[in-house]
């Protein structure tokens, strides 16, 4: 596989931006060797600037649930554009989009357009902690919430011990307003309670997690929170930005049988344009201005590409009632085969895997938080991540990371990656 265009553009990106990349992830740091570097895609198919071709297991990271240049979508956005590309001032796709949120997700009823998830969760946050009138929130090792000071924060020593930044930039201050939980870990939470009565605004959380890999809730650990939330007049926030629209038309609320009180939204409801949004019921949004006093705004808040993009990718799963099944069942299909040609080949791992996300860990342990996703063997990741890519299959480029399948995927494509595994061995 030759890659060496992708080679040149990496040395000419890291004189210009950080790493040579936009986001950190992209740079390959965990796998080693260079990035690919793209120039088009069409349904589950990417192609890079040399002209190689690779079956796409991450899907823009979840955004592009239908498969790239999905032709609806597509179409949607060339007409947005000739009316223009922003103006700043309200427009009648909002509302629309708007509607279409509340009417497909349980328990909202207002929503606000933001630009991407970080901006929906630190903004859920602001509004918990407008409406409640308190100051500290609890997240969980291993959930990323986007890059606002208030998440990047990691866990002190003890379960009931204030967060310390995990980034140069997070003052202490910030980082005292953050309290830091385990993951499928309930004890851990209502120590956190008991620790800080009266000061707890909310608690946000990956209801499926997919940031240290594919994580699925242990049954009870989420109904505890929701309980301890009723009980306490702390809010419960589901962050849906990978889960929303992607498990179900209704999210994970609506697969877990579960009410949040606040939902934050980015990926799939803009259809792969930046877009996020976050939703609750009337009494907590009319909190947010102009309404009420717990401010927010941003210029590109429901830009008009973003809005038609994500009304045709929303539309589009609504009108195919299948739609959610279909992809589960490639999924699962891509479970088992993998799963085979990883056991005949004697290499230890566990699979996760909910709806259409799934990941692949090497550890003999079962994968239920940040600390046992830990335990993978990362130079078997490293090693299984190339030898997939030079097989034409891009996967994410680190073992904390979901794979996104879209529903352009075809069972020839799904059989290959299978093969390709099946070729795969430690040495």
């Amino acid at each position: 596989m030759n890659i060496r265009t992708s080679e040149q553009l990496f040395a000419r990106a890291q004189h210009f931006i950080p790493g040579g990349v936009n986001s950190p992830v992209r740079a390959f740091k965990s796998v080693g060797g260079t990035p690919i570097f793209f120039k088009s895609a069409l349904g589950a198919v990417l192609t890079d600037v040399d002209g190689n071709d690779y079956i796409d297991y991450i899907s823009s990271w979840g955004p592009m649930i239908l498969g790239h240049a999905h032709p609806t979508v597509t179409e949607a956005i060339r007409e947005a554009t000739l009316g223009s590309t922003s103006f700043g001032a309200p427009t009648e796709a909002e509302i629309e989009l708007a509607e279409l949120i509340v009417d497909l997700v349980p328990n909202i009823d207002i929503v606000r357009m933001v630009n991407s998830g970080t901006e929906a969760c630190m903004s859920a946050i602001r509004v918990a902690r407008g409406y409640t009138g308190k100051s500290k929130i609890i997240k969980f090792v291993g959930c990323y919430h986007g890059h606002a000071d208030s998440f990047l924060i990691k866990a002190g020593s003890g379960l009931a011990t204030l967060g310390t930044p995990s980034s140069p930039g997070v003052t202490p201050g910030t980082a005292a307003d953050t309290l830091t939980a385990e993951y499928n870990d309930l004890a851990s939470v209502e120590a956190l309670f008991e620790a800080n009565k009266d000061e707890i605004a909310a608690i946000i959380i990956e209801p499926i997690a997919g940031n240290m890999g594919c994580i699925l809730p242990e049954p009870g650990f989420l109904e505890g929170l929701r309980e301890l939330c009723d009980s306490t007049g702390a809010l419960l926030i589901f962050d849906e930005v990978m889960t929303g629209f992607r498990l179900a038309l209704g999210g994970a609320q609506e697969v877990l049988n579960i009410k949040a009180d606040l939902v934050t939204f980015g990926k799939v409801i803009g259809g792969g344009m930046p877009v996020g949004a976050y939703a609750g019921p009337k009494e907590i949004m009319d909190f947010v201005a102009p309404v009420g006093p717990v401010y927010q705004a941003g210029t590109l808040s429901g830009n008009p590409l973003a809005m038609a993009s994500g009304l045709a990718t929303l539309r589009t799963l609504k009108n195919n009632p299948n739609f959610f099944s279909e992809l589960e069942n490639k999924c699962l299909a891509l479970k088992a085969g993998i799963g085979e040609a990883l056991s005949a080949n004697n290499i230890t791992h566990q699979i996760n895997q909910f709806g259409s996300m799934i990941s692949v860990h090497f550890t003999e342990e079962k994968v239920r938080d940040y600390n046992s996703a830990a335990t993978g063997n990362n130079d078997t990741f490293k090693h299984f991540f190339h030898h997939m890519l030079n097989e034409g299959c891009y996967l994410p480029p680190s073992a904390f990371e979901s794979w996104f399948l879209n529903n352009a995927l075809t069972a020839e494509q799904i059989e290959q990656t299978i093969s390709a595994t099946s070729r795969f061995t430690k040495s």
